[in-house]
């Protein structure tokens, strides 16, 4: 069988691979503080018989895309954005410190601060207990202090620190619940020049219009693969029929 259809399978195979990262991408456009996943293609040679001129595609994920996305100001207290570099440690559903920069957060039923999707925040000494009905102001630098329910103004009391931590980039990989984490496995120290900014929350940082261009490019990119097997399907008749006139 000609080997051109194994080289186009493979492409549109990891084509179509590509496409749906991409459309992840595009479906948290609008998640808060979502960093893209970025990809790439790169060849792979064919090793065997004959010359080497021919390559398999494969796609491979390259990381993500850590630049950052836009703060919009939300006049919500428990809202925070990490303005540059940085990010917000939280405890994972497997218990892993975990970091995230969606910092949408509130106080959930057991009292303990979290993201609005469940996740308890670290602090510096460990999730962020919060006493009920207090109100709750988060500082630039992470510190979280309480009024207590009923009391004065004058009565605000800290209840810890938000552990915010500034790792290498590229220490850095991003797990399948969407969490980044350290390749070591290793806990990140806390950073004090993480800054926060408050009643804000940054916005996804995927490009919807670069996205859509992409997934054009390679609905384009998979046609021609496809093509390539019709091709090498169309070959195979007509030799099949020079065959069975030489017979």
């Amino acid at each position: 069988m000609d080997r051109l259809i194994y080289i186009a399978m493979n492409g549109a195979n990891h084509t179509m691979h590509q496409q749906a990262q991409v459309a992840h991408n595009l479906a948290n456009a609008s998640t808060t503080g979502y960093k893209a996943e970025a990809n790439s293609f790169r060849a792979l040679p064919v090793l065997g018989e004959g010359a080497q001129t021919r390559t398999f595609v494969v796609d491979s994920t390259s990381g993500a895309d850590f630049s950052t996305g836009a703060i919009l100001n939300t006049d919500r207290d428990l809202d925070v954005a990490v303005q540059g570099k940085g990010w917000i440690a939280v405890q994972a559903a497997d218990g892993s410190e975990a970091y995230t920069r969606n910092g949408s957060l509130l106080v959930g039923a057991n009292g303990l601060l979290q993201t609005r999707n469940g996740l308890t925040v670290m602090g510096d000494g460990g999730p962020l207990a919060v006493p009920p009905d207090a109100e709750v102001t988060i500082a630039k630098d992470g510190t979280v202090s309480i009024i207590p329910a009923g009391q004065a103004p004058n009565t605000v009391a800290t209840v810890g620190r938000v552990k915010l931590v500034n790792p290498p980039e590229t220490d850095l990989i991003k797990s399948g619940d969407g969490l980044f984490r350290l390749s070591s496995g290793l806990p990140a120290p806390a950073d004090a020049n993480v800054v926060l900014a408050q009643k804000s929350l940054e916005t996804s940082n995927v490009n919807a219009v670069d996205s859509l261009v992409s997934m054009i490019s390679l609905a384009r990119q998979y046609d021609m693969q496809i093509k390539l097997l019709q091709n090498a399907e169309a070959n195979a008749q007509k030799a099949n029929q020079i065959m069975s006139l030489n017979g």
